[in-house]
């Protein structure tokens, strides 16, 4: 990469890529996530999880591990179980934001971040005291489903050569 790139050259370099360190689906609203190893994605979203089928924008919901950790240390906590943050990948070694726009692949599967992953007001019930600020910024993001197929711990998060840049 040229050391006079532009910014819509440099958006367009992701080098990276990330992996998968965690999955979780909710079978109902409120219901606490199921851990899983290896997940099918449906055309919908994720098989077994009470959003498939309800919003194609909202498909999957990702988070950084990075960020966990952030979470933990705004809330002076040691750490945080993923399963409290109610998202339905936890992947590492990528920036998501840098998603944005962009197809992605994991494992056979190919999403499209659609938007930030904004916390709710369970944020409080569930990490305490301040939760909800402390997930502000660090939420994560949600995908829609572009190519099924299934997702393990370990595969590769990668981001897919960018079609497009307009707009």
């Amino acid at each position: 990469m040229p050391s006079k790139a532009s910014v819509k050259d440099l958006m367009k370099n992701l080098p990276q890529q990330g992996r998968v360190e965690w999955i979780s689906v909710r079978p109902g609203k409120k219901e606490p996530p199921q851990v899983i190893d290896t997940v099918v994605v449906l055309a919908n979203g994720l098989q077994g999880d009470h959003y498939a089928g309800r919003s194609g924008n909202r498909s999957v919901t990702l988070i950084q591990s990075e960020h966990i950790e952030t979470i933990a240390s705004l809330l002076h906590k040691t750490s945080i179980d993923p399963a409290e943050l109610r998202r339905n990948l936890v992947v590492s070694g990528i920036n998501l934001l840098a998603l944005k726009d962009r197809e992605f692949k994991i494992g056979s599967a190919v999403l499209k971040m659609t938007g930030l992953c904004h916390p709710c007001s369970r944020m409080e019930e569930v990490l305490g005291e301040g939760g909800y600020n402390a997930v502000r910024g660090h939420g994560g993001i949600n995908a829609r489903v572009i190519s099924q197929g299934t997702i393990k711990l370990g595969d590769k998060v990668e981001a897919l050569a960018l079609l497009s840049v307009e707009g």
